[in-house]
């Protein structure tokens, strides 16, 4: 019988942000096991040319720390450690769990994932084994405990990395394992039948349970599976995973408590884990980022990846583990990225709370699946505009050193909750143009576009320090959620929803009475029906703005209607509405409103909330600022192929220029103005 697998544990003491170095982290994955020792030398030398001064180092390593089990070969490591201490650059250790060797595969051919469709996968790749496999948290807690009692005083190690990018590509398995592993979740879960089959509404379709162990994992079935029972089987795969982070954690910990742990998230890119519960485990949150290449908008994308980063972390400082220097390998399309784009990519991250810039990898592969992936160093060598621009990086980051440890402030925040987008991405929705990150993503954009900044908040968490409140997407809004949303707004906050939003409780189950459920008083109105539209259908609203995809059939309660439909199925019915509630306001958006007909819709309620809009930045310049003691930094970062020009005052900390009212920014250049604080 596997292990019960509990809510996340309590959040271990806070340990230090990485001891070294003293300023901004610079560096990368590396990956020497793959050169003749010789290059390594030449590597260090390198690295120390480019200001680097912290890499990741045996991620995917096991087998050659562990070529069979319970033999071990740590003279390559030791050797390496002792080499990037000698030239003081700091190690990232990880724990090479994301790779399990071939003759654990031999071993325990039990503990390889099996696909929902039945699938038993085969080794040859990465990724985890089952999480809820015995054999593999055995081996994998076995071999961490080695790494930490060996280098625990190693004078190189400053920060472990446990792991590598849960949820990617392995998350959920259907392996026997897992099944038992899901029944005791359940029991912890729910305590008895009854309350599961409550839950599940197992009524219909006649899936009512009489014994534990007549529940199986929501396996490919004849037709659509219990919906509740696949929502909570993501919970606990998010749950699974977390276990196995936490459990090589502690080990961790009995050698080191001294030294953070972290593991590399992927903030908007990976969807299994329930990022805001392991954000609680780890010491410093760490993300990696990659640019999707044929967006054009893919410096917006970043931003948002970065700002939902920074609240995952509670806007502590945080770490980008890994992005890439130019191109990617696995995508269709493998665009490079533009002259200057690596240092304007590097520097949002930072400009939105990153007090490290990492990349996948130092020195590019010669073989293996990556070998197309850009990396610091690239096959042609030091001759390359990649390294020259590795190089002025390196620069740029000592430049800024001051900022480490500034903070951002938001008086706006975008509600991301992952239960909810699995929920909504189940079959059977009513139009399969419903889209939350489309949503979410043009929101963000409204506001990225006018310069105000963005934090991500879950919605049962305390929301009174901001003004403004975004649920673009927010399909499930269990009890919790419900009274936080209302008791926020009735206390004097603003607002705004967007369509299908309040839909389904915490269960997936539709609340008695009309739509939008547990946001119906909020809202101060009822929908009586869904009126999705048809493809490349358009409606038109009095305001003079369209909508598509979606409108519906409102009936105010307490609200004011802004605008109304004047074509489509819901013709003279409400489409935009605006409710008092308490000493707040709620707003109300019931169809897709794109480019600027949404952000009159969304700088309204920003208005309304008090924030100001006046001073707007060249359309793709970015702008964001941190703040400290010292005072404040503002980045300019120009994404365009013109200059720009922004109001600020202060000395540019790139360039070391004075900037007295208006900051000159050529076109595809960054600057960093920092303005010293007034102390009395």
């Amino acid at each position: 019988m596997t292990d019960v697998l509990q809510a996340p544990a309590t959040q271990p003491a806070q340990a230090p942000w990485v001891q070294r170095p003293a300023g901004l982290c610079y560096g990368g994955d590396y990956n020497p096991e793959q050169w003749p020792r010789e290059v390594w030398v030449e590597d260090i030398a390198l690295m120390k040319e480019a200001g680097i001064n912290l890499v990741s180092i045996g991620i995917f390593s096991w087998v050659l720390l562990e070529p069979r089990e319970g033999e071990y070969d740590f003279e390559w490591l030791d050797h390496l450690m002792d080499l990037l201490a000698d030239a003081g650059i700091s190690v990232d250790l990880g724990t090479p769990t994301a790779a399990p060797p071939a003759w654990f595969w031999k071993k325990y051919p039990h503990a390889r994932p099996v696909t929902r469709d039945g699938v038993t996968l085969g080794i040859g790749s990465r990724g985890m084994a089952s999480p809820s496999s015995p054999e593999y948290r055995r081996a994998a807690t076995n071999i961490t405990e080695q790494l930490a009692r060996r280098y625990a005083s190693h004078p190189a190690l400053v920060l472990w990395h446990v792991h590598n990018e849960y949820g990617a590509p392995v998350s959920d398995s259907y392996d026997e394992n897992s099944v038992l592993a899901f029944r005791d979740w359940l029991r912890h879960r729910y305590g008895t039948l009854d309350a599961l089959n409550q839950a599940w509404g197992t009524l219909f379709w006649g899936q009512k349970y009489g014994e534990w162990d007549e529940i199986d994992a929501p396996r490919v079935s004849a037709s659509v599976s219990n919906q509740c029972q696949r929502l909570d089987f993501h919970r606990f795969t998010s749950d699974a995973m977390l276990q196995c982070f936490i459990a090589e954690r502690d080990v961790i910990k009995k050698y080191t408590p001294h030294l953070p742990v972290t593991t590399n998230f992927m903030a908007t890119n990976c969807l299994s884990p329930d990022y805001w519960a392991w954000a609680k485990e780890v010491d410093i949150v760490a993300n990696d980022h990659y640019l999707v290449a044929q967006r054009t908008d893919n410096h917006v994308l970043l931003s948002m990846d970065a700002d939902l980063t920074r609240s995952l972390a509670g806007n502590r400082p945080w770490m980008l583990m890994e992005h890439s220097t130019g191109a990617v390998n696995w995508q269709g399309r493998n665009v490079a990225k533009r002259p200057g784009e690596l240092a304007r990519n590097s520097l949002s991250h930072v400009a939105r709370g990153a007090d490290a810039v990492m990349f996948f990898q130092f020195r590019a592969s010669r073989y293996g699946a990556e070998k197309f992936h850009s990396a610091m160093l690239p096959h042609a060598g030091t001759g390359t505009r990649i390294w020259r621009e590795v190089l002025d990086l390196g620069d740029d980051l000592g430049k800024l050193s001051p900022v480490k440890g500034s903070t951002v402030s938001s008086r706006v925040a975008i509600l991301w909750d992952v239960e909810s987008f699995w929920a909504q991405d189940l079959e059977w929705r009513p139009s399969s143009d419903l889209d939350h990150r489309e949503r979410i993503e043009s929101f963000y954009s409204v506001l990225w576009n006018h310069g105000i900044s963005v934090d991500f908040a879950h919605p049962e968490a305390d929301l009174s320090g901001y003004d403004l409140v975004l649920a673009p997407a927010l399909y499930l809004v269990g009890d919790k959620a419900s009274a936080n949303l209302s008791r926020y707004v009735h206390d004097g906050g603003h607002l705004m929803v967007s369509y299908f939003s309040g839909i389904v409780d915490c269960n997936d189950t539709v609340p008695a009475g009309a739509s939008p459920g547990g946001l119906r008083d909020v809202l101060g109105l009822e929908i009586h029906e869904f009126l999705p539209l048809r493809e490349e259908e358009i409606v038109t609203l009095g305001n003079g703005a369209t909508g598509t995809v979606w409108s519906e059939e409102i009936h105010p309660d307490t609200a004011t209607v802004l605008s109304r439909y004047t074509s489509g199925p819901a013709a003279s019915g409400p489409a935009i509405t605006r409710n008092d509630f308490g000493s707040g306001t709620a707003w109300y958006v019931s169809t897709k409103l794109d480019g600027g007909h949404l952000a009159d819709v969304v700088l309204d309620a920003v208005r309304n909330a008090g924030i100001d809009t006046e001073v707007q930045p060249p359309a793709g310049l970015e702008v964001a600022s941190r703040t400290s003691e010292d005072g404040t930094f503002t980045f300019l970062i120009n994404h365009t192929d013109a200059d720009a020009e922004y109001p600020v005052t202060g000395l540019n900390l790139l360039s070391g220029e004075a900037v007295g009212g208006t900051a000159h920014v050529p076109a595809g250049t960054i600057c960093v103005i920092h303005a010293p604080a007034e102390h009395p």
